[in-house]
């Protein structure tokens, strides 16, 4: 196994393809292993990398990955089988804004770690989703040190981008059914807990 998730990171950066940074993605294989957590939803399943290592934390452990670019979905089912993981990982090519879950499933887990200008969108969508104790997890909150930077950005598309992480901060800081701790750890985690209703 540790063979083969060395292998993927090389073709992360060989093609340049996102995956999550190592601290990031052992926080949250800790948490998951501390807090019991079955059924996992990842939003932007790449190239599996962290569906993988997700489900690699027990036996019982559960991942729907979901992804919209075809090749990195194909890549991503590639690299699922070959590690046997096919049962435990469900990967579904859609977009994550229009996919319909209909398995009824309650998430422990929901990972947002796709399109950065939709993170608000996805929160809203998927906490349905949730177990009564489930959290969310959102990954790049930093955005490589761009955001809360106070750097000028050159680029509009990278300012536009960190805009939006910027506006999804203060969504999660002023949400008032969730309580979000933010950790600076990686490239930037926020872990939301939904609010106990007395």
């Amino acid at each position: 196994m540790k063979q083969f998730i060395e292998e993927m990171e090389e073709y992360a950066r060989s093609k340049n393809v996102p995956i999550i940074e190592k601290e990031s993605i052992t926080f949250i294989m800790k948490y998951i292993k501390l807090n019991n957590v079955k059924n996992i939803l990842e939003i932007g399943s790449a190239i599996g990398y962290s569906a993988i290592l997700m489900a690699s934390v027990a036996e019982d452990v559960k991942v729907t990955t979901i992804e919209k670019d075809e090749s990195r979905y194909m890549e991503c089912l590639k690299n699922v089988k070959k590690c046997g993981m096919d049962k435990k990982i469900n990967v579904v090519y859609q977009d994550a804004l229009e996919v319909n879950l209909m398995d009824q499933i309650e998430y422990d887990l929901i990972f947002i770690d796709a399109a950065k200008g939709q993170y608000t969108k996805y929160f809203e969508k998927f906490k349905y989703f949730l177990a009564p104790k489930g959290i969310i997890i959102t990954d790049n909150l930093k955005f490589h040190g761009y955001v809360g930077s106070k750097k000028p950005i050159e680029s509009k598309n990278l300012r536009g981008i960190v805009n939006k992480i910027e506006k999804y901060i203060m969504f999660l800081k002023e949400n008032e059914e969730f309580d979000t701790k933010f950790y600076d750890v990686g490239d930037g985690l926020s872990v939301s807990v939904k609010k106990e209703t007395r």
